[in-house]
């Protein structure tokens, strides 16, 4: 126990049946040289108060240099705040507050320590078999009741602290501790605080990160309750939000080994993307953070986000300016407080001697030394006069808590002063309900003040003893500034105002810098995510028919339509037809005017000269249909190539195999009447049936009919429509999709179409190869076989045209120019083979046009069978046999 803690140790002479003699030494130490050392303002209640005088001394050393700001500054805020409420008539009257001050040397351990003198009071004590050598019970002085704690600084020493006040139920109000660990009631009830926690801090560094655009940042935490504290809930309160990725998470050791800072910033340049860091971490550690980051030459690449304990301090970035530039600091929302600096600049040796740590601040203030009995003089440093000047003599700036500090003892106060009221009502001083303080109920009258404070903001507590959020964001500038340093650029109160407009970074940019894992995608790109990494992605273009239906879906367009340009919806597909002036119509429609042209002439000229030997010998009937066959197949060019609709579909149906088929219904018919008589020649002199003019149409309209029949079928099944095929002109490249209006014919239909005509065509083929012996004077069998040759050739061309032009993008185009102008080609070869002749010499040889002497059925036998012979001469002869052809000539 005297290890531990000397001052209790009187407490235990009974517990160690320790003699008389022994327990009046104990008593002498401890009341003398061996109390901590404190302020003691006297006082009807009695404050306790934990400041950081010292700092933390070496190892095996409690405290070391004197704290001038964050130790004797807040120190003296207390004592100045207990100055100001004691003389105030209306707030605790007839009251007087006194104060028990103790230095925590910034050591959680020595804070413990040291607090136990405020829980003395209340430990119980029973001293009845105590007795000194004379008999008489030891004279143990009444130690005095602290009813309430003002402190501690640092959030580690406060929640040692909490620990052991809570354990007697005495209240404390923290001006400093920021830890949102201590906003847990169930384990710190007794604990409140002027100063918010850190979770509203860490929401406003987060809605700060936000409203900066970045989105992959990394943190930086010193070793302790604060720095890991505030990282985590910055953590915490970014996954809930959602949105931020942190990248790298660090940290700072309490005893950092050489090099340890270089190896933190390389480690940050692993995720070089993140340049924006969270920094929740002492000075020092910043500092050297800083002097790290630029002894790597990347001044500038790291983007600072800092907390309260950078705030607008200059001695973390002292000497690295360049280094802080544009960084963003966040500080509780405070004022100066023009009293205390009248307060504190009037201080000196003389008129204030309760400050017993004054004269190291004096010392440390001034650079001097002052003489004192047992104190060997320092050579080389001046002697303090003693006529020294705060503010005058030495730099003075008012620590950046003296507003909270002040607070938190008002805050005190007018809980007092409530439950004064409530309790004492018109009683002078201290009644007996008040004697001693019960802790609990301090505690609720604690939560329920709601006064100005001392910069005019409202001062008030939550539930768990919090103060609101209330912060001044600042940013280091040194472009464009007559005075670099930091500069206001907005507030959070529960939410963010930020002015964009009025951040500055590296050379003065404007520009906010960019944060974030991955770019954003460009239009029409979707986010390819990275596994476990919200923030990362891959951008991936939406390709083909594909739009942007969200930033992580491409989904493709409906069948009519195709994406924006920028992908980030679909349009109609544009309806095309062939045009007239395309110049796959051109061609077609030229053949075909001049195919119709020729055809009305040879028509005209076979009417004018009806009844003269060249047109009746070619039949006349026959003729007349056969020319009818070829001027529809000219026309229906202009058909395949009209704009779509019910009627042109109809019409299409019925003239695309009706021409076709009504030439090569008569040639077949003319071919076979001549084969027939030939044979039957071979055979008798009987003529066959069915070779008059009559019979020749009748067997024609029979073969037409056919297709005819076939047609009308057609239409009943299917009626004819128009449809807008999107497929047939869908490229890869969507820009050049067409929707093609089309008749609902497909290949297939097409063909069956003309498929009765090929079978005539082919069957005609077949009769003009066996009419080939026939002589030419008698007859049209072999201008008919070379037009069917020839048409044949055609249409052997047409064919993998046609078909092999499927997956074109200009399918239609193709295939109809293809389709029109072999039609055309095969009426040219009909027309030009069986009706120019006869024309040219109609016209141009009217003296050939007479005449001649009429063959009757036998000298046509005759003639057939001198050709059969002369064939079967050619075939001796081809086998070595010389013989002479007789004269054909009749």
């Amino acid at each position: 126990y005297p290890e531990i803690n000397k001052n209790v140790s009187i407490l235990n002479c009974r517990l160690f049946k320790l003699n008389a003699k022994f327990c009046r030494i104990i008593q002498i130490k401890t009341t003398t040289s061996e109390t901590p050392q404190s302020i003691k303002i006297e006082g009807d209640i009695t404050l306790g108060g934990l400041f950081p005088v010292h700092s933390r001394g070496p190892a095996g050393v409690p405290c070391g240099e004197v704290k001038k700001e964050k130790g004797i500054h807040r120190l003296e805020a207390m004592m100045y705040a207990l100055d100001q409420i004691n003389s105030d008539p209306d707030l605790l009257p007839n009251i007087t507050l006194g104060a028990r001050i103790l230095d925590t040397c910034s050591r959680d351990t020595y804070a413990l320590e040291q607090s136990l003198t405020f829980v003395q009071a209340l430990i119980q004590k029973d001293n009845s078999d105590v007795r000194c050598s004379n008999g008489e019970p030891p004279i143990i002085p009444k130690p005095e009741r602290v009813v309430g704690v003002i402190g501690a600084s640092g959030s580690s020493v406060s929640i040692m602290v909490a620990n052991v006040l809570r354990l007697f139920a005495i209240p404390q109000i923290s001006y400093a501790s920021t830890a949102p660990e201590l906003s847990d009631n169930s384990r710190y009830e007794f604990f409140s605080r002027v100063v918010p926690p850190d979770s509203y801090q860490a929401q406003a560094m987060l809605d700060i990160v936000k409203a900066m655009g970045w989105n992959y940042v990394s943190t930086l935490a010193s070793e302790g309750n604060y720095g890991e504290s505030g990282v985590d809930a910055f953590q915490q309160i970014s996954r809930e939000a959602g949105g931020l990725c942190i990248a790298q998470s660090i940290k700072i050791p309490r005893e950092p080994k050489p090099g340890e800072f270089d190896k933190i910033i390389k480690r940050l340049m692993e995720t070089s993307n993140a340049r924006g860091v969270i920094i929740f971490a002492n000075e020092d550690d910043i500092k050297r953070v800083l002097q790290a980051a630029k002894k790597s030459n990347l001044t500038g690449h790291f983007l600072f986000v800092g907390s309260d304990s950078w705030g607008a301090k200059i001695s973390p970035i002292q000497d690295q300016e360049d280094v802080a530039e544009g960084a963003v600091t966040i500080l509780p929302k405070r004022a100066s407080i023009d009293g205390f600096d009248q307060y504190f600049t009037s201080r000196s040796l003389e008129n204030n001697r309760r400050n017993i740590w004054f004269a190291e601040f004096w010392e440390d203030d001034f650079k001097c030394k002052l003489t004192r009995p047992g104190i060997k003089y320092e050579l080389g440093r001046r002697k303090c006069t003693g006529d020294e000047r705060i503010s005058r003599d030495s730099q003075y700036e008012q620590e950046g808590k003296v507003q909270f500090v002040i607070d938190a003892v008002y805050a005190m106060a007018h809980a007092l002063h409530s439950m004064h009221t409530d309790l004492c009502p018109g009683s002078m001083g201290v009644c007996d309900k008040m004697d001693p303080v019960e802790g609990r109920m301090l505690l609720q009258y604690i939560h329920g003040v709601n006064f100005n404070g001392s910069a005019g903001t409202g001062v008030m507590f939550n539930e768990n003893g919090d103060a609101p959020g209330r912060y001044d964001i600042f940013q280091y500038q040194m472009s464009n500034i007559s005075n670099p340093g930091y500069r206001n650029i907005g507030q959070w109160t529960n939410h963010l105002r930020l002015n964009l407009e009025e951040m500055q970074w590296s050379g003065g940019d404007r520009k906010i810098p960019e944060s974030v894992c991955s770019f954003p995608c460009e239009s029409g790109e979707r986010k390819k995510m990275v596994k476990g990494v919200p923030c990362c992605w891959h951008c991936e273009l939406c390709d083909g028919y594909q739009y942007l239906l969200d930033e992580f879906t491409c989904d493709m367009c409906p069948y009519d339509m195709r994406p924006l340009k920028n992908r980030t919806g679909c349009r109609p597909t544009p309806i095309i037809k062939l045009e007239w002036s395309s110049p796959w119509a051109i061609i077609p429609v030229f053949l075909a005017i001049l195919g119709i042209l020729a055809t009305t002439g040879v028509i005209a000229t076979f009417i004018r000269f009806n009844d003269t030997p060249i047109v009746r010998a070619s039949g006349r009937e026959l003729s007349y249909v056969l020319l009818t066959g070829i001027f529809l197949i000219y026309l229906i060019t202009f058909l395949m190539i009209a704009e779509p609709s019910v009627a042109v579909c109809a019409f299409r149906r019925l003239f695309l195999g009706l021409g076709m088929c009504i030439s090569y219904s008569a040639m077949l018919t003319k071919t076979n009447r001549i084969y027939r008589i030939f044979e039957q020649g071979k055979k008798s002199v009987t003529p066959p049936k069915f070779i008059s003019p009559t019979s020749q149409l009748i067997i024609t309209f029979i073969l037409i009919s056919v297709q005819l029949l076939g047609v009308f079928i057609w239409f009943g099944v299917m009626p004819p429509h128009t449809i807008i095929d999107y497929e047939e002109q869908k490229p890869p490249n969507p820009e050049f999709a067409r929707g093609v209006l089309k008749c609902d014919m497909s290949d297939l239909s097409l063909i069956l179409c003309l498929s009765y005509s090929l079978v005539l065509m082919i069957t005609c083929t077949v009769y003009a190869i066996k009419s080939r012996g026939v002589p030419e004077t008698f007859n049209e069998a072999k201008p008919i076989g070379f037009t069917m040759y020839t048409t044949c050739i055609v249409w052997l061309a047409f064919v993998p045209i046609f078909f092999g032009t499927a997956q074109s993008t200009e399918k239609m185009f193709i295939q109809t120019t293809t389709l029109t102008v072999s039609m055309s080609l095969s009426a040219t070869v009909s027309l030009g083979m069986l009706y120019i002749p006869k024309v040219y010499v109609i016209i141009f040889h009217p003296e050939q046009n007479v005449q001649k002497r009429k063959r009757s059925f036998k000298a046509v036998v005759q003639a057939a069978t001198v050709s059969t012979r002369l064939s079967q001469k050619s075939s001796d002869k081809q086998n070595g046999e010389s013989k002479i052809e007789p004269d054909r000539s009749q």
